[in-house]
């Protein structure tokens, strides 16, 4: 009787919270694209329509604090308010069309944010006072790996958002997150003779890992034309031996990624196909503002669920792949891989992908 009792709870321990009941869809009526994806995903994922907040707001990637607290937060609030979905929400899903990011002064004790990560704390500041904007507020989910996520332990938001270059980019990663399997290697490419906590964490997170499901290398090469990737994670365009823009990876249903790039998630604007990662020092070689790789060239090769950064993170606070690699590999959901791996809210992080995506138990 007690093991039947502990398996039980075992089971619901994984299971918690991975319901389409649990997911806010946030569509900006403004935006033909936003729209469309609320519509599909929603369709493919079996999502209450009472579940669907619909705004009416700005389509640009940045808008101004005030628009983002008049046009978005309350808006959101007003409506989980009135149909009493504030305790049942676990996971806010955005959509391309609603603004990316908030204009602000920069660093930790400045006020630009994503707005996906400011809408994470919706939760705590709809039962109390609001939270300080020109301030990092630490994450309680963070290392919170053998826990449940739920709001009596954690009170926010799991956000994450459907985006991409076009419709079609999005269409795949809803439709991959629903074929994910627990198969393939978890790619993990360090950068050559840093010696900063990344290069340690990325180990941990193939320690963490099984053996035969891990691609390591400590070399200067960079990692290219792997197949079968489920997982990948690495220094990106801070990779100072990565000349390539795409890596020509393989990446199977449910594959996810993370690496440390400060400006990954500045834009999901497609720039021209002959552009490729430049070089701070000049500015001709730079799209949407910066040089780097970009997050959504990921989600456009393949993958079904990313991070990024809309501005500079700092390294401490762009997520652990020692933490997001082994939860998604035990079964956590993609939402909660990526937030229990992610130390700051009130931040720059952008999490991209179904938050229901899960590969299920090894």
């Amino acid at each position: 009787m007690r093991l039947a009792i502990a398996l039980l709870f075992g089971v619901s321990t994984v299971l918690f919270g991975q319901k389409a009941d649990n997911v806010l869809v946030v569509v900006n009526q403004a935006s033909p694209i936003s729209r469309s994806i609320g519509e599909y995903y929603v369709l493919k994922r079996h999502i209450p329509l009472a579940n669907v907040c619909r705004l009416s707001a700005k389509t640009s990637e940045e808008v101004t604090r005030a628009d983002f607290l008049n046009q978005i937060v309350t808006p959101i609030a007003s409506f989980l308010r009135s149909r009493r979905l504030q305790e049942t929400i676990l996971y806010i899903v955005t959509t391309s069309g609603v603004p990316l990011k908030i204009q602000g002064a920069m660093g930790p004790t400045g006020d630009a944010a994503s707005v996906d990560s400011e809408l994470t704390l919706l939760y705590s500041d709809m039962r109390g006072k609001p939270h300080e904007a020109a301030a990092i507020v630490p994450n309680p989910f963070f290392g919170k790996s053998d826990l449940p996520f739920r709001h009596a332990d954690f009170p926010i938001y799991l956000v994450t958002r459907l985006t991409g270059y076009d419709f079609a980019d999005v269409k795949g990663i809803i439709d991959r997150a629903l074929l994910a399997k627990n198969r393939g290697k978890f790619v993990i490419d360090l950068k050559s003779g840093d010696t900063t906590p990344g290069n340690d964490w990325l180990r941990e997170a193939a320690a963490a890992l099984p053996k035969d499901r891990v691609v390591l290398d400590e070399s200067s090469k960079v990692l290219t034309n792997e197949t079968d990737v489920i997982g990948y994670a690495a220094w990106g365009s801070n990779d100072h031996d990565r000349k390539e823009r795409h890596l020509g990876f393989q990446w199977l249903p449910g594959a996810i990624m993370t690496e440390y790039v400060s400006t990954n998630a500045r834009t999901f604007a497609r720039p021209p196909d002959t552009w490729t990662l430049g070089d701070w020092n000049n500015q001709k070689t730079w799209f949407a503002g910066a040089p780097q790789t970009l997050t959504a060239d990921y989600i456009h090769e393949g993958v079904t669920g990313a991070s990024g950064h809309v501005t500079e993170p700092f390294l401490h606070y762009t997520p652990r792949p020692n933490l997001v690699l082994p939860a998604y590999y035990h079964g956590r959901n993609l939402a909660e891989s990526y937030y229990l791996a992610i130390p700051a809210l009130s931040w720059m992080n952008v999490v991209v992908g179904d938050p229901l995506c899960s590969l299920g138990k090894p």
